[in-house]
């Protein structure tokens, strides 16, 4: 027995040391080929210099990046959202105990940062009251009576994949808030929650489109029957491009997405900059008063604020036509929003962030009246309590994020959300890396996000000596500025 056991031992042995053999006779080859292949091609001049090695310094290029996210970034260093902001929203979504120990990590000096100004006497709990729901579109045949402050902004199915849409349609009802669809359609994955949808009319008209590419008044008005769409959104641009409408690689544009846009499968699908037939601000009230019209629900705008001389005319035209012509609300995005794919130098450079754009058009909005009439939804790498409070301070009647929501669904900020490969399954149509997102599970992450962002903004209200966060005003924030003193926010942008 000790005999074939000992035979079989050696045989083993044997057949592994063959094998490891094989494996380096084989490695031997291969870097052999790749050094002919580096040393003779004319591409790229590294590897034409250095054979085999220079090929090494574009896979370290590569895993830089993930490197420095995991072990070499402090909390507070990363961009776009840093360690601890990523972290809050993770525990929020699993309903973990999100208090921190010992001190802030923030560095209170740095120019942009927000103070709250707390008063001597704070609200108690039993003094604190929930906001209630806000009438938007009170000229529309059928207004929608918001339920929550905080809602899911703009994600298109195609730049999303099926499981997050589903996810995040089944979380946003159990929170009680609005999704908004972003400019790719409704596709059924929207509908499957039975939350309430804002339709997104992108440059490109995607589902409500005709055979031209023309808006078409059939399918406005189907859509508008979904009892679940309570409200439409005209986009004229968003903070990471504008003046650049969408874009989806072609290797996300699969039958079902291309079915749902009415496009071609398998091309890019690149929408125009903008609405071909707005181009003034006449033509941009007729649209609004055309949607309202045909659906009976509330129409609003989405865009991002750079030059802002043309405010004064438009709300002079709203006033020459009668308030009712205005849009029933805004959404005013930041220039530091997110997208699936942009040009660098309009994500970069180009328009306001939300810090100095939102109080620029709700100075403008109370110069005209028009304040109560125009609801203000304030979006753009609005993740966590101060920035979302900070935007209540300076005027926003509701907060939408995107990327909040994402972190909510496991997103790990890969920043491979234009390639098809994200490793969570939030941005990929791979089959097998959508298998990791499970809607039944993030739907509660979903709703636990929602309600903790929720909470904790009602924390810092109660702070300042406010009921709810709908009554926090700019006396109640402060910002640093250079120098490293802080000035409150109604000092900053005064009211008219």
């Amino acid at each position: 027995m000790n005999d074939a056991v000992t035979s079989f031992a050696i045989n083993f042995i044997a057949v592994i040391g063959i094998l490891v053999l094989v494996v380096l006779a084989g490695l031997a080859v291969a870097a052999l080929a790749y050094y002919q292949i580096d040393k003779h091609q004319t591409r790229h001049s590294l590897r034409r210099n250095y054979p085999l090695v220079g090929r090494f310094r574009y896979l370290f290029e590569h895993l830089g990046e993930f490197f420095r996210q995991y072990f070499f970034a402090m909390d507070r260093e990363e961009m776009p959202f840093n360690r601890a902001q990523r972290s809050w929203v993770y525990r929020a979504a699993k309903n973990l105990d999100n208090t921190v120990a010992f001190g802030s990590t923030r560095d209170l000096r740095t120019p942009g940062t927000y103070y709250f100004l707390n008063c001597p006497f704070p609200k108690l709990s039993e003094e604190s009251t929930r906001s209630v729901s806000m009438r938007i579109g009170p000229y529309c045949r059928e207004p929608y009576d918001a339920p929550s402050w905080f809602n899911v902004s703009g994600m298109s199915y195609g730049a999303l994949s099926r499981p997050a849409v589903q996810a995040l349609s089944r979380g946003a009802q159990l929170a009680g808030c609005w999704m908004n669809t972003g400019e790719g359609g409704i596709a059924p994955y929207h509908l499957e929650g039975g939350c309430d949808l804002v339709c997104q009319i992108g440059t490109a008209k995607y589902g409500v489109r005709d055979a031209e590419g023309l808006l078409s008044d059939d399918k406005l008005r189907e859509k508008a029957e979904i009892r679940q769409v309570r409200m439409f959104e005209i986009k004229l641009s968003q903070g990471a491009k504008p003046g650049k409408g969408g874009m989806l690689p072609a290797e996300k544009v699969s039958a079902e997405v291309a079915s749902i846009r009415g496009i071609p499968e398998g091309h890019a699908s690149i929408s125009p900059n903008r609405h071909p037939e707005i181009d003034s601000i006449d033509d941009l009230l007729e649209m609004i008063g055309h949607v309202r019209s045909v659906t009976g629900k509330p129409c609003g705008i989405k865009l991002v604020l750079g030059s802002a001389h043309w405010l004064e005319d438009f709300c002079l035209s709203i006033h020459a036509r009668g308030i009712e012509s205005a849009p029933d609300f805004i959404t005013l995005d930041s220039s530091d929003g997110g997208t699936g794919a942009a040009p660098m130098p309009l994500m970069d450079s180009v328009g306001l962030p939300l810090r100095e754009s939102l109080p620029v058009l709700v100075n403008k909005l109370l110069e005209h009246g028009l304040r109560e009439r125009i609801r203000l939804v304030a979006s753009g790498k609005l993740i966590n309590p101060t920035d979302v409070a900070a935007a209540l301070c300076m005027g926003a009647d509701f907060v939408v994020s995107a990327r909040g929501f994402m972190f909510s669904l496991g997103c790990i900020q890969a920043m491979q959300c234009n390639r098809n490969t994200c490793p969570t399954g939030v941005t990929t149509h791979d089959p097998d890396l959508q298998r990791g997102l499970v809607p039944a599970d993030k739907a509660e992450r979903v709703r636990h996000y929602h309600d903790n962002l929720v909470h904790e903004v009602e924390l810092i209200a109660h702070s300042c000596g406010v009921s709810e966060p709908r009554l926090l005003r700019r006396e109640h924030a402060a910002m640093v500025v250079e120098g490293g003193r802080s000035v409150p926010l109604n000092v900053i942008y005064p009211e008219p």
